[in-house]
């Protein structure tokens, strides 16, 4: 379903508070295949993501009385799904978590392998491939670095968008993407370690993402 405008959102929320489950349900239909697809990416199974998307737009709906306007619908409402996966994964997990508002220092990523990758790694690897290192980098990540990477470079939300649906700063948002991007870029070069003066062409995470989105979109 294609994504609906400002006005045909505002339209069908005031339907949906008066009581219209119609108007709800076509709500949900303009955002749901994109909710799902950021679900999936944060907590890497499919039903729980399903379980998790249906529990928060479940709550979206028992809370639809307070929703102010101030924001568009979809973006609040996706809040409340990644807020459900987030508290899902903590959990599972039990493990602490660092603030996301924590300010990234110069020094903060030392010993970090950051050297060149080969040049080009879609030559040596099928798109397929390519997804499944990349899914399992990611899946190593924090979710809190997790969810900002898949929103920012999967999704393709500026920073504001992405802090506006995370409910946080700008500043935080660029913190945890700079260490989310470290990070995983770390964890991707036991892949494509080369040395710098053979590699004609370095590759970047932004090429690899490029390059997987279509799949991204598209995955079950």
């Amino acid at each position: 379903m294609n994504a609906l405008t400002v006005a045909q959102e505002n339209k069908l929320v005031q339907q949906a508070k008066k009581g219209s489950h119609a108007a709800f349900s076509e709500l949900v239909r303009s955002m749901e295949a994109r909710v799902f697809r950021v679900a999936v990416q944060i907590l890497r199974n499919q039903q729980e993501a399903e379980d998790a998307m249906q529990d928060g737009l479940l709550k979206a709906y028992e809370k639809l009385s307070t929703f102010t306007g101030l924001s568009r619908f979809s973006t609040w409402a996706t809040r409340i799904v990644i807020n459900e996966c987030l508290m899902r994964l903590r959990s599972q997990h039990q493990h602490a978590f660092t603030s996301i508002d924590e300010p990234v220092g110069d020094e903060a990523e030392t010993g970090m392998d950051l050297r060149s990758w080969e040049a080009n790694p879609e030559e040596r690897y099928s798109r397929q491939q390519l997804r499944d290192i990349l899914n399992e980098a990611l899946e190593g990540l924090s979710e809190e670095y997790r969810v900002v990477v898949v929103l920012r470079d999967i999704e393709g939300l500026t920073n504001e968008e992405a802090a506006e649906e995370l409910g946080v700063s700008v500043s935080a948002v660029k913190s945890r993407l700079l260490r989310g991007r470290l990070a995983l870029r770390q964890r991707l070069t036991r892949h494509f370690l080369r040395r710098q003066r053979d590699s004609k062409q370095p590759f970047s995470l932004q090429n690899m993402f490029a390059s997987l989105v279509p799949l991204a979109a598209t995955a079950e």
